[in-house]
């Protein structure tokens, strides 16, 4: 799991961080193979590396006062949130960390668009190295046990760090559907984050995205708990390999607020026990299990009345006792606050830290001072309100997280590493090859797509989209890469073969909006100009290019739609293009399910390329003109309307049935019936066919393997990706289960012609259900292995029987 640690001489040590022998007299602390943390001149269990991590956190433990025990329990969040200083000050011995601190959240990393938070370490790589050490340095030498910080940072599409490498949003790696590739976003942030310092990275989200309507699915994998597990089981591997920690969020039922309200809801989602289990809890019991984070974040909502991050079910008899999580828990900001503020399950904000620490509850985070939570945590203890039992088992866990990074072992980066391991050009080509990945397409009528620019004398790039280029980069990701919009990518894409004109058309949203998408207003004369002028221009070329959707003021962490169509007059000016008689193919923008039923019917070409990273541009153009052939799948349903929702994958039989014919409610006058696009959906400019399933053995004990095998060629004229996926439908059960679920997936390549044997191995948790008793049993009876392109495209079928 872990990298080997590499122990250093004293000197050794000496000149890695500070440049010269003579640095090495700086502090005697530093021996041979062993570093004095707590400056008595001995060689404590703690300190030595050749004892058990267990022994190690014991002696460390009883050595700590009441203060450095309650240290370990909180974030200081780094510089520009609560942190004032860059570097540490002879007053940091005044603070409530000179008694040490869990972790330092985001420490000088210039997170966009925060202006507070700009510091000259973050860049280059080697100096925020260098200043990592300095910080870590003050806690090991200026506190009295010197217990190293874990630096913590946010990674969910690159590491949320100053020019490090971009990936495209998690909605977009989910449509990927590549295990390996997840798997080597993974490699990249977690030796990125090691590399400058950072030793645990929040990631992966482990949400699923149910309800389109809610602001953060731009944020998660998609909608199918199987998929979310498996590719957030490689992305955690992936990072740890590193030899630094992934905390999964956000645990638990997090992502299903009521009615799909974010912002100040977040809070009361509407979900049965046995739906928790197998569809919010799932991704992190298999990621749990399967991959051993070393970090959980619990998330602020509350789930039938009992909030989260006060749950001693949800943070101790889930989590450690049934899941077997051995990291430690750090609160989603403000919490643990909200048992008193929001939920008010607590009298008091000091009743609601009690509840926490007893919960389950390591490591609390906000945007307000650490002390604001350890001082009540001390005075209770005093009080007798809170057990020094409990108290040793929430910092235990801290602590064991730290000896298993290495950080009492190696608590420095090298500095001169960084530079030549940060955002390599390697790097660069991969996030290039994700975005490409991660492209859908939705609609190919007539083969419109590719574009051959050969035929193409002129071209029109409208949009407001276009030209856009702040959805590359969120609160979340890293921050001052350079960005290539959709209209730079097609220009050089294109150079000086084709001419290339450009009009935004109008703006993403228009006045009063969104208040006008309940209740329409009448297009303006400038926005009667700005769709004119597109319309004049495109009635000069040949074909029309319409770059539309939403970005991250639209769709995002405290954001939530009243509406899923084109916002502001986007319709309009498709509408208006449209009208002219020109080709108009449409590449999305955007971070959730659209209604995108008028452009459907309508629109020859659809290119669904949600947020892109800062290379997203080259991507589209690549696509767009055939150097590049898309095989993204949906990882998330597209309904038709509103009222359809929910609408997503897995579900229970008759749940998606249509209208009636007839009767009451019938003669399909309120009917819109189906997905617009289902669940793995996705075109491609080859076709491939199925053959040959294989289902061995057809008759299986309960506890026994099942293989799968499927021949897949490429029967078109492109060389292509197709993503092979794999249903299975329990015939008959003692509860009701889901029409049939998703259970393997592989995205091979094929040239034109070339056949590929795919092979799945089913086992016995692919087959198990929560029984009435709420146990995973696999039941005796009837399966159907259905294997396909998606949802809804099965192209073969055959059972197989579990018996007694």
């Amino acid at each position: 799991m872990h990298k080997p640690i590499h122990y250093f001489s004293a000197v050794a040590l000496a000149i890695a961080l500070w440049g010269s022998p003579a640095a090495a007299q700086q502090s005697p602390i530093y021996r041979q193979g062993w570093i004095d943390f707590n400056k008595n001149g001995k060689k404590d269990i703690f300190e030595d590396p050749a004892q058990s991590v267990e022994k190690r956190v014991a002696d460390l433990l009883s050595q700590m006062t009441l203060d450095e025990k309650t240290c370990q329990m909180a974030t200081l969040y780094g510089y520009g949130r609560v942190l004032k200083d860059e570097m540490p000050t002879p007053e940091w011995k005044n603070k409530i960390w000179k008694d040490g601190i869990a972790n330092i959240d985001e420490e000088l990393n210039s997170l966009p668009f925060n202006k507070k938070a700009q510091t000259q370490w973050s860049f280059p790589y080697s100096k925020h190295a260098g200043a990592i050490n300095t910080v870590q340095r003050w806690f090991i030498e200026e506190t009295r046990l010197g217990i190293p910080v874990d630096f913590t940072n946010e990674a969910i599409h690159g590491l949320c760090h100053d020019r490090a490498t971009p990936f495209c949003a998690p909605i977009g790696i989910g449509s990927t559907w590549n295990k390996a590739l997840v798997a080597r976003a993974g490699h990249i942030a977690g030796r990125e984050a090691r590399l400058l310092g950072y030793t645990n990275i929040y990631v992966p989200i482990l949400d699923p995205a149910r309800d389109p309507r809610w602001g953060r699915v731009v944020e998660c994998y998609g909608e199918d708990p199987f998929l979310i597990a498996e590719l957030g089981k490689q992305m955690t591997l992936g990072v740890q390999s590193e030899g630094v920690a992934a905390t999964l969020k956000h645990y638990a039922v997090y992502s299903i607020p009521k009615g799909g309200r974010d912002g100040d809801a977040r809070t009361d989602p509407h979900v049965a026990p046995r739906e928790m289990h197998q569809i919010y809890l799932y991704p992190f019991r298999r990621v749990i299990q399967e991959a051993k984070p070393m970090g959980v974040m619990s998330s602020y909502n509350d789930w039938d009345g009992e909030p989260v991050t006060g749950s001693y079910y949800f943070l101790t008899q889930l989590l450690r006792q049934e899941f077997g999580f051995e990291g430690y828990v750090v609160s989603d900001s403000e919490a643990v606050e909200y048992l008193f503020s929001k939920h008010h399950v607590a009298a008091d904000y000091k009743d609601a830290v009690r509840q926490a620490v007893e919960a389950g509850l390591n490591v609390r985070t906000n945007f307000t001072p650490p002390e604001n939570y350890i001082l009540p945590v001390r005075e209770m203890v005093k009080e007798g309100r809170l057990s020094m039992k409990t108290i040793d088992s929430r910092v235990a866990d801290v602590l064991r997280v730290k000896f298993k990074l290495g950080l009492f072992d190696k608590p420095y980066s090298d500095p001169k590493l960084a530079d030549k391991g940060v955002h390599t050009e390697e790097d660069e080509a991969f996030a290039l090859q994700l975005n490409r990945e991660s492209l859908v397409l939705l609609k190919n009528e007539k083969e419109t797509l590719p574009l051959d620019k050969k035929q193409l004398k002129t071209i029109l790039v409208t949009g407001p989209l276009a030209a856009a280029s702040t959805h590359a980069i969120s609160r979340y990701g890293p921050s001052n890469n350079p960005v290539t919009t959709v209209l730079d990518g097609i220009r050089q894409h294109l150079g000086k073969s084709v001419n290339v004109q450009y009009a935004k058309g109008c703006d993403i949203i228009n006045p009063g909006w969104p208040g006008t998408e309940i209740v329409p207003t009448p297009l303006d004369s400038t926005e009667q100009a700005g769709i004119a002028e597109a319309v004049a221009m495109a009635r000069q070329s040949d074909v029309i290019i319409a770059v539309v959707g939403e970005d991250e003021k639209r769709v995002g962490e405290s954001l939530s739609r009243t509406d899923l169509a084109l916002p502001g007059r986007q319709l309009q000016l498709l509408q208006a293009l449209h009208a002219t008689g020109k080709p108009v193919v449409a590449v999305l923008i955007n971070g959730q399910p659209l209604t995108i039923n008028w452009e459907q019917q309508n629109l020859p070409a659809i290119l669904e390329a949600w947020f892109p990273g800062p290379q997203g541009g080259t991507a589209i153009a690549e696509t767009l003109f055939g150097d590049y052939n898309p095989g993204g799948r949906l990882s998330v349903t597209f309904p038709k309307s509103l009222g359809q929702i929910e609408l997503n994958f897995p579900f229970k039989p008759g749940s998606h049935a249509g209208q009636p014919s007839s009767g009451n409610n019938g003669f399909g006058r309120t009917s819109v019936n189906g997905a617009l696009y289902p669940f793995g959906y996705g075109l491609s400019y080859t076709t491939f066919a199925y053959s040959n399933l294989m289902v061995s053995p057809e008759k299986q004990s309960p506890q026994g393997d099942i293989q799968v095998s499927v021949e897949v060629t490429n029967t078109g004229k492109r060389k292509g990706d197709e993503v092979v996926q794999l249903y299975i439908k329990d015939k008959v059960s003692s509860v009701t289960t889901y029409v049939m679920q998703l259970r393997g997936f592989e995205r091979i390549t094929l040239n034109p012609g070339e056949k590929k044997t795919v092979q799945f191995t089913l086992h016995p948790d692919h087959l198990a259900l929560l029984d009435k008793h709420m146990q995973y049993t696999v039941e005796p009876g009837e399966f159907e292995v259905l294997i396909g392109s998606s949802s809804e495209n099965i192209q073969a079928h055959k059972s197989f029987t579990i018996v007694p």
